[in-house]
């Protein structure tokens, strides 16, 4: 689908059934939960890697001031230079791991959704998760993770209001991307956000209800159940793509061999 196309569908987008959404969304997830299940399990162990990157220089950098005086020669004063230089390279760490995770769990969102779309139109399911994290989509990616990010943090810097509205549009992105992986950043960007303006506050409602209730139901069975319902606010989403913007019938029909290789 041509960006065009795209803007041009969101602007003639049919509004949104509250209650019809969150019924398929349970439907569906009675499909795919375990497939949610197991894409968490692999952004968790794609996540364990990065963490550790990030703390290990930190304790080096720890074990050095230790070792090379903490104390200065004029007293019991702790090295003030070793100790900024060590907040700093953390707080650099810190943006550049959460950078990189965010664009990784991005891309293993973005796989969820199409298996999903699979899943509910019945079509041959596909198991290359990684299939964002690869070859031409792979910059494209970190491309959208950085933006995402950057959007939060001003988010953050405006006291943390605007967070409740780039929310919507920063989910609905990654929903654009799995079905419209071929357009740039820039208008991926911009359908998200032309999108989430146009059904903010149903966007927003079914975000809410569905957060809740993955919680809930995941503590009910003895919290480790948030790891098996945490998938379920992914669904909706992808049911507010479905309903407004919907697929083309030649999308539909090479769905089943995309990304396969």
């Amino acid at each position: 689908m041509t960006s065009n196309k795209l803007f041009e569908r969101i602007e003639n987008s049919a509004s949104l059934d509250f209650g019809a959404v969150f019924n398929k969304s349970i439907e569906l997830f009675k499909k795919v939960w375990l497939q949610g299940f197991i894409h968490l399990l692999i952004s968790m162990l794609i996540m364990l890697p990065l963490f550790f990157v990030m703390y290990i220089p930190i304790f080096a950098l720890a074990g050095l001031a230790g070792l090379e005086g903490s104390y200065n020669e004029y007293g019991d004063y702790p090295s003030e230079e070793l100790s900024v230089g060590i907040v700093i390279l953390f707080v650099i760490l810190v943006l550049v791991i959460s950078m990189i995770a965010t664009a990784l769990q991005f891309g293993i969102t973005a796989h969820y959704y199409r298996v999903c779309k699979q899943v509910d139109l019945g079509l041959s399911e596909t198991s290359s998760y990684f299939m964002f994290l690869k070859g031409r989509y792979l910059g494209k990616i970190f491309t959208i993770g950085i933006a995402s990010f950057g959007i939060v943090l001003l988010a953050i810097l405006l006291c943390y209001l605007p967070i409740f509205y780039v929310m919507v549009p920063l989910q609905l992105l990654g929903v654009i991307f799995a079905f419209n992986p071929e357009l740039s950043a820039s208008d991926l960007i911009k359908a998200s956000f032309k999108l989430g303006n146009k059904i903010w506050l149903i966007a927003f409602g079914l975000m809410l209800i569905s957060s809740i209730l993955s919680q809930l139901v995941g503590m009910l069975l003895c919290f480790v159940g948030i790891f098996l319902t945490a998938s379920f606010v992914y669904i909706p989403v992808y049911y507010m793509y479905k309903d407004t913007i919907g697929f083309e019938d030649d999308e539909t029909k090479k769905d089943t061999t995309l990304f396969v290789k």
